[in-house]
């Protein structure tokens, strides 16, 4: 709160320097929406600062500050506070509490007042009845009212003697403008704090679902040898079936998009599933399914290391994964637990990184070569209707088909790749609009045809130092299927129920398939509560394994 002395005279001064309106923090670039939202938020407050600049504000807030000021100079001993007249219409003790944090605030202005002019015996004297007041915060006795009410009057006599010892405008003003800036550098840090170990919490395995992968992969070894085979291995090449690719290390997000797939699926018996894991993680993702099959539909289990042709001297991603730098990277201590230095790239050094299960779906057709159409699926989806006609979609020739994400600003490919080096700018157009991972329909003919691996090598030997993008699949993606996407309508996939807490229930219900992309998984604590039904309506949690674990307890 300014008061009058402080505007005249300086009006050229004082706006300009208010740091609330022009003050920018360093934050997360978690996700391009976040970007897009803090970039609103910044245009918003240069805004006001532009409507604060003007003569009329000035003029209204010179008025405001003069009436203010008046009803503080005519304070009597014992009830001083800026907002004494709202409190003197309320009664309750919870008034009475806003009155007293009102007067620490005025108390921390003039303790500071007290200690730069050398008034040290009234700068402990406020100190002393801070302790006080701070003291009665967290009281809860039974006559913590009556104290609180004699502490406020106390407080109320100390303030108003340093009020007529110390007060001047300048330097009040002056001071709780420093607070303003000091309060907002603390909830910047909690903030990024918070973001730290919200991403941090996000990349940890629930210990449901460990304890369950662990129980099911000593089943699968106690499991006899031919009783480890999937029926109907004769669907697995054949071409005429709905296939799709679903590379995943966590066995009870695989278990819910296979479960909500068949369940969705008119006729089942033609879906066929292709589940890659890692050999961690291989033992359990068989037995969950050799317990619990999917219907009449198919299902197989592959690790990836048994892959003979994905080696280092092939894959430039494999061996840029095993190079020293790339650990370096991943686990420097100084890098991945400092909040300071740690939080601008956490969100790179997710282990899914880390994992060549995250970069299989830039070798479909190597994987599979006997298909020629296929459905790749994230592990963080739910199917909500049936998918078949995406096989009968005209791709018009392109590679790949997916809904497209890009907004008016963001979600084009300058959110994703470095235009300021001349490989990526020379190549694509920084407004090219994005499109989303995570319900893909591949036409692999025309994927060998363009030689999409080939180019997929090119770039990622390119980006060895990590100058074109940071990791993960999507920038690389982007790249790779540059005018080789065909936009599929919005309704097949919505993406956000895994950051966004304002998404129209009406469209989540409408839509084919729903991801959960973001940190806020549904199988965890983290996961946004009005959206976890949609994902736990496929898990079975009377199932003797899931409820031994204590999924969601």
């Amino acid at each position: 709160m300014t008061d009058a002395c402080c505007l005249k005279g300086n009006e050229d001064k004082m706006v300009p320097r208010f740091g609330h309106g022009t003050w920018i923090g360093k934050a997360f670039n978690d996700t391009p929406e976040m970007l897009h939202e803090r970039s609103l938020r910044q245009e918003k407050r240069l805004e006001r600062a532009n409507e604060l600049m003007n003569d009329d504000s000035l003029q209204k807030l010179e008025t405001a500050a003069m009436a203010r000021s008046r009803s503080v100079d005519s304070a009597p001993l014992g009830n001083y506070t800026i907002w004494k007249n709202e409190y003197r219409r309320g009664k309750s003790f919870e008034d009475m509490l806003r009155l007293m944090q009102d007067q620490i605030i005025m108390a921390r202005v003039y303790s500071g007042l007290a200690k730069f002019t050398n008034n040290l015996a009234l700068h402990q004297e406020i100190e002393t009845q801070l302790m006080k007041l701070a003291w009665e915060e967290e009281s809860t006795d039974i006559d913590q009212e009556q104290r609180v009410l004699d502490s406020i009057r106390d407080m109320g006599q100390i303030l108003a003697r340093a009020h007529e010892q110390l007060y001047e405008c300048k330097l009040v003003t002056n001071k709780l403008r420093a607070m303003l800036q000091t309060v907002e550098d603390e909830l910047e840090n909690e903030q990024t704090y918070i973001t730290f170990l919200t991403q941090l919490a996000s990349k940890a395995l629930p210990d449901a679902i460990h304890c369950l992968t662990m129980r099911l992969n000593l089943e699968y070894h106690l499991l006899p040898l031919p009783m480890r085979n999937f029926p109907r291995r004769e669907n697995l090449e054949n071409p005429k079936l709905y296939h799709y690719a679903l590379f995943s290390d966590n066995v009870l997000a695989a278990s819910v998009v296979v479960n909500s797939t068949v369940m969705n699926a008119q006729d089942p018996s033609r879906h066929v599933f292709h589940l890659v894991t890692d050999k961690l993680n291989f033992g359990a993702m068989s037995m969950w399914f050799l317990l619990n099959p999917p219907g009449e539909a198919t299902i197989h289990v592959q690790r990836f290391e048994d892959f003979t042709w994905l080696n280092s001297s092939y894959s430039p991603v494999l061996s840029q994964l095993e190079s020293a730098a790339m650990k370096k990277f991943y686990f420097k201590t100084a890098r991945s637990e400092s909040v300071e230095s740690g939080s601008e790239n956490l969100k790179y050094r997710y282990p899914k990184y880390m994992s060549m299960l995250n970069h299989l779906r830039f070798y479909i057709p190597r994987i599979f070569p006997k298909l020629e159409k296929i459905l790749f699926v994230d592990d963080d989806v739910v199917v909500q209707k049936d998918l078949t006609p995406l096989w009968s979609i005209d791709l018009k020739g392109k590679v790949n088909g997916a809904v497209e994400t890009c907004g008016v600003t963001f979600h084009r490919l300058d959110t994703y790749l470095n235009f300021s080096d001349k490989h990526i700018s020379e190549n694509f157009d920084p407004k090219f609009c994005g499109w989303a991972y995570g319900m893909n329909i591949f036409d692999l003919k025309e994927w060998k045809k363009n030689n999409i691996t080939e180019t997929y090598h090119f770039w990622q030997n390119l980006n060895e130092n990590r100058t074109l993008w940071k990791l993960g699949t999507l920038p690389p993606g982007l790249i790779t299927f540059y005018n080789l996407t065909q936009p599929l309508q919005r309704k097949w996939h919505l993406l956000g129920l895994g950051y966004d807490k304002g998404i129209d229930v009406k469209k989540i219900e409408r839509s084919a398939v729903i991801h959960y992309n973001g940190h806020m998984k549904p199988w965890t604590e983290m996961g946004i509560s009005k959206y976890q039904p949609y994902w736990t309506k496929y898990t079975n949690f009377d199932h003797p394994y899931i409820f031994t674990c204590r999924l969601f307890e």
